[in-house]
């Protein structure tokens, strides 16, 4: 099995993507999940360029890796400093590592344009960078910036650049397509004429603005590239770096190739969506592989197929890379839709029983009403119970009333409630930032002395969708509530005209299906 080295650079190329800004903890936390993820090469960042890449290096001197090795990263020296003066260099060399990665020009346009030099003496800074870091001990990786672009316009020049790295002691010549424009067939063909032509190790570092570079990086490895350089998630500049997370299951599922363990791909699910958790995003659920939706089934003739054989409409077992199948139930589900997410919960009822129609006809009719429960299973559990004669609900609501009083110091939010709990009506007021924390604040006065439990539960999104906006400011409205425990999320769902009564129904059945959960845990 052939072997390919995986280089992540999500701490410096990945940082680069407009919305993220890792902290240092957040930079140690990831290196060390990477690491456990099987990753051979870890790009910290650029040590010198800010303090906190610079910190990052120290700190990571003194922690113990299984698989990884900590590359830091930096540019040729400058046009008109010798490089024992150059400051890239000394902070490579200050940052105590085994491996730096230099970037260098290989395009003549950047050459004369960019950096406003003569394209003999972009030679020399590569030669003069690698040879210099070579004498000093370090094992050298050589990026060729912007190399792919640059062969389709001096295809001579750019592989004179390829030939300096080679020749000062680079060990692997990574081709950039750093621009992000090429596609595969013009990186199959260039890498073929490079390879005849320099006989050197190839690696291949591909940016995503055509959509192209997972499949640029898998057909670079098809052409004999040995390295692939990318970023957990595809995070990078513009519309980012080629994803790990779908790369590394394409080379070993369905090419064949040794990159992670078996156990180690399994982890890809769970890194691809930590990472999004320090990154603050929110994950993409259509993402290859790794996406909450990658093998979600929705029509009914789909859950039919895969119900019968998942070979239907899967084209891998999703536990090969910790992910899970999941049946949605929306207006477009048929009975076995139904039938396989009452098996989830444990719920067994045959296929003709009349429960089924009753509950697939009363999920249509919600939706057609506006109500969504393929992101609110949560409300979809509360009404299964409901049409399944579960009548022992854990409080009901009464009523609620919320005023807000805005004026020029500011807008202030005041709620009051009225539940029947244990057969016994219970009222509280409270105050909040708005109308939904108001109640929500007033709710918890109600029922966090019952159920102790409500203490961690936390609001962790809010989404608003207007459903038919020619009703103006009284169109109806669909609230999604994502609510969390730190352990578990669950999402519910509320329909209105009025957006507060929406935001209260999906804050009730949040808090209903966490006493619930709490309930049978406990049993």
């Amino acid at each position: 099995m052939m072997k390919i080295e995986i280089y992540d650079t999500t701490l410096r190329d990945g940082a680069q993507a407009e919305g993220i800004s890792f902290s240092l903890n957040d930079k140690l936390k990831i290196a060390k999940k990477l690491d456990e993820l099987g990753i051979q090469y870890i790009e910290g960042g650029w040590p010198g360029s800010n303090p906190k890449d610079t910190l990052f290096f120290k700190k990571m001197g003194h922690i113990e890796l299984d698989n990884a090795k900590i590359v830091a990263f930096g540019s040729t020296r400058k046009a008109n400093t010798g490089v024992e003066e150059d400051a890239s260099m000394r902070s490579i060399l200050d940052s105590d590592v085994d491996i730096a990665t230099i970037v260098g020009k290989s395009w003549d346009f950047h050459v004369s344009e960019v950096i406003k030099t003569e394209l003999g003496k972009n030679l020399d800074m590569i030669r003069d960078s690698i040879h210099f870091l070579r004498s000093n001990g370090l094992e050298v990786i050589y990026d060729a910036e912007h190399f792919f672009d640059g062969y389709k316009r001096n295809a001579d020049y750019a592989l004179q650049t390829i030939e300096a790295a080679r020749s000062a002691g680079a060990r692997v010549m990574v081709l950039c397509d750093t621009n992000g424009g090429s596609m595969p067939f013009e990186i199959a063909e260039i890498i073929e004429e490079v390879k005849r032509k320099i006989d050197a190790p190839l690696g291949i570092h591909t940016h995503n603005d055509t959509g192209m570079a997972v499949a640029n990086s898998i057909i670079a490895v098809k052409s004999g590239a040995i390295h692939i350089q990318g970023t957990i998630n595809g995070y990078g500049e513009r519309s980012g770096n080629a994803n790990l997370c779908s790369i590394l299951p394409d080379l070993k599922l369905k090419m064949g190739m040794d990159c992670v363990t078996d156990l180690q791909l399994k982890s890809i699910t769970e890194v691809s969506r930590y990472v999004s958790e320090l990154a603050n995003l929110i994950p993409a659920n259509n993402q290859p592989y790794v996406g909450k939706s990658a093998f979600t089934h929705k029509a009914g003739t789909h859950v039919d197929a895969v119900l019968k054989n998942t070979n239907a409409y899967e084209h891998i077992n999703p536990e090969l890379v910790g992910n899970s199948r999941r049946m949605l139930v929306s207006e477009l589900a048929g009975k076995k839709n139904i039938l396989s997410k009452l098996r989830d919960y444990g719920i067994d009822l045959t296929l003709d029983s009349g429960k089924i129609k009753e509950i697939l006809d009363t999920v249509k009719s919600l939706e057609n009403s506006g109500y969504q429960f393929e992101g609110a299973e949560a409300s979809f559990v509360l009404l299964l119970k409901r049409v399944l004669g579960d009548n022992g609900s854990l409080f009901d609501t009464e009523s609620f009333e919320v005023t807000v009083k805005g004026g020029h110091k500011g807008t202030s939010a005041t709620a009051t409630v009225e539940l029947e709990v244990d057969g016994k009506i219970a009222r509280a007021s409270s105050a909040g930032d708005g109308p939904v924390n108001a109640l929500d604040r007033a709710l918890r006065k109600v029922l966090a002395p019952l159920y102790p439990e409500l203490k961690t539960i936390r609001l962790t999104d809010y989404k608003v969708r207007v459903l038919d906006a020619k009703g103006g400011t009284a169109s109806k409205v669909r609230v999604l509530i994502d609510s969390s425990d730190g352990k578990k999320t669950w999402s519910t769902v509320g329909i209105s005209s009025n957006i507060v009564e929406a935001s209260w129904h999906a804050m009730v059945d949040g808090l209903k299906y966490a006493i619930d959960s709490e309930k049978k845990e406990e049993i």
